[in-house]
C-alpha cells in the first residue's frame, strides 16, 4: 500500500479529477495548500505596485492505494496536471504501513476504496 502525495495548480484540479476518474480511482482528499519550490519568490504588480509573491496556492491530494494501481494513479496525475511550466508540481510516494475503514473495521488493502468502485 503507498499514499499518493500530488501538489498541482488549483486551475488543473478538474482534468486531474477526471483523469482520476477515468483511471478508476475514486479515494481522494483535497486540500489547498500555499508554498514554493525551485521558483521561490515571484515578483508581480498590482496596480502600480510591485511586490513579490512569496508562496503560490496549490491544491494537495492525497491518495492511498494498493500496490498494482500506484502506477497508474500516478500516470493520470502526471497527464492532466502537467503544463510545461515552472510550477506544475510534484508527487510524493510513501509507505503506508496500516490502513483501518472505521465504518467496517476492515483493515489494509481490504479498507482502501477499491478502483472502479
Amino acid at each position: 500500500m503507498k499514499l499518493i502525495t500530488a501538489i498541482v495548480r488549483p486551475e488543473r484540479l478538474p482534468a486531474v479529477k477526471e483523469a482520476l476518474f477515468k483511471a478508476g480511482v475514486r479515494g481522494i482528499t483535497i486540500s489547498r495548500v500555499s508554498g514554493h519550490g525551485g521558483q521561490a519568490g515571484i515578483a508581480e504588480q498590482y496596480r502600480g505596485a510591485q511586490f513579490v509573491v512569496e508562496f503560490r496556492e496549490k491544491i494537495e491530494l492525497k491518495i492511498a492505494v494498493s500496490e498494482p494501481f500506484v502506477q497508474t494513479t500516478i500516470d493520470a496525475i502526471v497527464a492532466s496536471a502537467r503544463t510545461g511550466n515552472v510550477g506544475d508540481g510534484k508527487i510524493f510516494v510513501q509507505p503506508l504501513e496500516h490502513v483501518v475503514r472505521i465504518r467496517t473495521g476492515e483493515e489494509d488493502t481490504e479498507a482502501l476504496t477499491p478502483v472502479g468502485a
